[in-house]
């Protein structure tokens, strides 16, 4: 009886809201929501979500807290660093409401993983920063009939849509592939081209006022179109979209694999695993090359020089040939590139990339 009482009045600003009220209100203690991604999109998402009354939310991620983040993801604390996202976000909903059911997965979504994921939610939310499994997410959502509210980032501006909504006639509102229909191979996440804080927490508080207004019945949903903020100017811009109703998303599916076009195309023989530079970490004769954008990225091994790639030029790059170079970057995509221009330099110089990053490392 307590317990009750103390939920009406934990909620009842929102449920004073004629819009919502106490039958709004029960419609989110019911809802069910995957938040895919748990970072400067989803741990807000999240938060608020949790906060707002919905009654169980599921997070995945595979990522832990590091330096770099804490500026714009702001849910997780310098004591938090190296530590798994999702169970420091978990603690932290749990401490802002006793009223959510909150569970996670600590590893990276993937094409067979996915469905059976999905099936047990109402509503899935993508608050990743990586396009090929923004796609994964979204084909899968497709094929499984699934509503996914959708959120992304580039430099200054932040996209927001509610995709694959059930409409009144039985058909399903537009989604990610009826605005953008095939993978781009050359958008570089916020790791590589940079984000401001404050657009992230507008797009992620967009989010979850989408997910609120699709459980609840509520307003207009960002539907058919893609809402387009910039953080600079203040504008936003609502961009339609129209159905293409030719795509065959069971055969888009089957026949995708869904991984980044740099790692699946890379030259083994110009790659070392994380194990491998773990034993040779100490040789004299490694010199390691982070090619990290924010040169003051904490990373897990001293290296010999730090060159960021957007400075990175192979002509006044001058190499020792009695070392073994090792480039590094997060996720193997960039270093992958830079070693590849060395090698094309210098035939005979020895240069690795280390394979998916210090992500993995």
């Amino acid at each position: 009886m307590i317990m009750e009482l103390n939920k009406k009045e934990y909620f009842k600003r929102q449920t004073t809201l004629s819009e919502i009220g106490e039958q709004g209100q029960e419609l989110l203690q019911k809802a069910k929501v995957l938040v895919i991604g748990c970072g400067g999109l989803g741990s807000p998402v999240a938060i608020y979500l949790a906060t707002s009354g919905v009654g169980t939310i599921h997070l995945v991620d595979f990522d832990m807290v590091s330096v770099s983040n804490l500026h714009r993801q702001v849910f997780y604390k310098i004591k938090d660093i190296q530590k798994a996202k999702v169970e420091i976000l978990a603690k932290e909903m749990k401490k802002r409401t006793p009223f959510v059911k909150v569970s996670f997965t600590n590893c990276a979504v993937d094409k067979n993983s996915i469905l059976e994921l999905i099936s047990s939610y109402d509503v899935v939310v993508d608050g990743t920063d990586n396009l090929q499994i923004k796609y994964l997410i979204n084909d899968a959502c497709v094929l499984a009939k699934k509503p996914l509210v959708y959120g992304s980032l580039y430099k200054f501006d932040g996209y927001v849509a509610t995709f694959n909504v059930l409409n009144g006639d039985g058909d399903y509102t537009c989604n990610l592939r009826d605005a953008f229909p095939k993978i781009a191979s050359d958008i570089p996440n916020c790791e590589e081209a940079g984000t401001m804080n404050p657009i992230v927490g507008i797009i992620a508080l967009l989010q979850a006022n989408e997910v609120i207004k699709l459980i609840t019945k509520t307003g207009k949903l960002l539907t058919n179109q893609l809402l387009i903020y910039n953080v600079l100017e203040n504008t936003q811009f609502k961009m339609k979209l129209k159905k293409n109703k030719s795509l065959i998303f069971s055969t888009i599916f089957k026949d995708s694999n869904y991984l980044d076009i740099h790692c699946s195309t890379q030259d083994s023989s110009l790659l070392i695993s994380s194990e491998e530079l773990k034993k040779r970490i100490n040789d004299k004769n490694i010199e390691v090359v982070s090619v990290l954008n924010n040169v003051d990225t904490l990373l897990p091994f001293k290296v010999s020089q730090k060159i960021p790639y957007k400075n990175f030029d192979v002509n006044t790059f001058t190499p020792d040939f009695k070392k073994n170079y090792v480039i590094v970057c997060p996720k193997g995509i960039t270093s992958y590139d830079v070693t590849l221009k060395l090698k094309d330099k210098f035939p005979s110089l020895n240069v690795f990339s280390l394979f998916e990053g210090i992500e993995k490392y």
